[in-house]
């Protein structure tokens, strides 16, 4: 018996809070009452909704874009790399050009050259290993 008594005590407040929550016409309630600003509003009545790109980022597939970065690898120089997709190329302060592909195929962040070299991308930060010399960190 106190075991019932227990269980309606602590049913109904809850019932009650939700019957509260509940628009008693029918009508969702509004989460935000606050219009948009005027600036958003002529925004988006510029914009058409067909004319709407959805942006997805799938960060298992290769790199498709072609871009360039700058970096600073301390005393020694500059380098830039170039994204090619699959690969990219490097070109040193002195103009010497190298491309390093992929290594394995299907990521974005390793790459090896044919002459062993290799390069590891990290955020702003590209970690350049030449054969016979000291791995150099660049920072973009």
């Amino acid at each position: 018996m106190a075991l019932r008594r227990t269980f309606r005590m602590s049913v109904f407040p809850l019932l009650v809070i939700v019957a509260a929550c509940v628009p008693q016409d029918g009508a969702p309630k509004a989460a935000n009452t606050v219009p948009p600003a005027p600036a958003q509003q002529s925004i988006a009545a510029a914009v058409p909704p067909a004319a709407a790109t959805k942006i997805t980022t799938d960060l298992t597939a290769p790199r498709s874009s072609i871009g360039t970065a700058t970096y600073r690898c301390g005393n020694n120089g500059m380098i830039a790399i170039q994204n090619l997709g699959t690969s990219l190329r490097v070109v040193g302060s002195d103009g010497a050009t190298e491309e390093f592909a992929a290594s394995p195929a299907n990521q974005s962040s390793r790459y090896q050259a044919a002459t062993h070299d290799a390069i590891v991308i990290d955020g702003r930060e590209a970690l350049l290993m030449k054969k016979g010399s000291t791995p150099q960190t660049c920072k973009r």
